[in-house]
């Protein structure tokens, strides 16, 4: 079992005037990965640097990726990657943006303001657990909205999202262990479902 975030969080350190300002935030692959560090050295283009750490997990093996982004070797992507996994974190990405100060800081400093920007982004986070599971697409009637969430409430199923059209599609997480109740209860209809999809199987959150 694993943590990831549940939404964004950024935290900013100042150290003898360099500004590191550190956002962490969850991401599902390698690929969504690479493309928010894109996005980071855009929009933060004038920064001295925009370091990078991350963790996925793809094909139930753990994908580990950092980057000093011109940063003496080690000293900025090693220790964030490493914070991240003392955290047991998983499916997140660390960005810490550097705008230099004029002033040095040596190996040893760097390496402790990455960690640092690391762990304070980490500290204001929203955790949940995460566990092998499967997510499926369920659409149910109106009348049947508040009970099946309230099923799911019961029954440790995580609700990702709600979307309301002709009938109400909605995708759900459920952990392994409990995916044969779930499709039993829906068989014999002590929950409510019109019709039901698995999309994949994948790490999902725990409720």
């Amino acid at each position: 079992m694993f943590q990831t975030v549940s939404k964004d969080s950024c935290f900013e350190l100042t150290e003898k005037k360099s500004k590191f300002i550190a956002c962490l935030m969850h991401v599902e692959s390698k690929e969504e990965a690479e493309n928010k560090i894109k996005e980071f050295k855009k929009k933060f283009h004038d920064a001295r640097h925009n370091c990078s750490a991350y963790r996925v997990i793809d094909n139930e093996v753990i994908y580990e990726k950092s980057s000093d982004d011109g940063e003496p070797s080690g000293t900025a992507g090693a220790p964030m990657l490493n914070v991240l996994q003392k955290n047991n974190l998983c499916n997140v990405l660390i960005v810490v943006t550097r705008y230099f100060g004029g002033i040095l800081l040596g190996t040893g400093g760097l390496v402790r303001c990455y960690s640092n920007s690391a762990f304070g982004a980490i500290k204001l986070a929203d955790k949940v657990k995460i566990k092998e599971g499967t997510e499926f697409e369920v659409e149910i009637d109106y009348n049947y909205l508040d009970p099946f969430k309230y099923y799911c409430k019961k029954n440790c199923i995580h609700i990702v999202s709600i979307n309301y059209y002709e009938r109400i599609i909605s995708r759900v997480q459920i952990e392994k262990q409990f995916i044969a109740s779930f499709l039993e209860d829906i068989k014999s209809q002590k929950v409510n479902v019109y019709r039901i999809k698995e999309l994949e199987k994948k790490f999902v959150i725990v409720d």
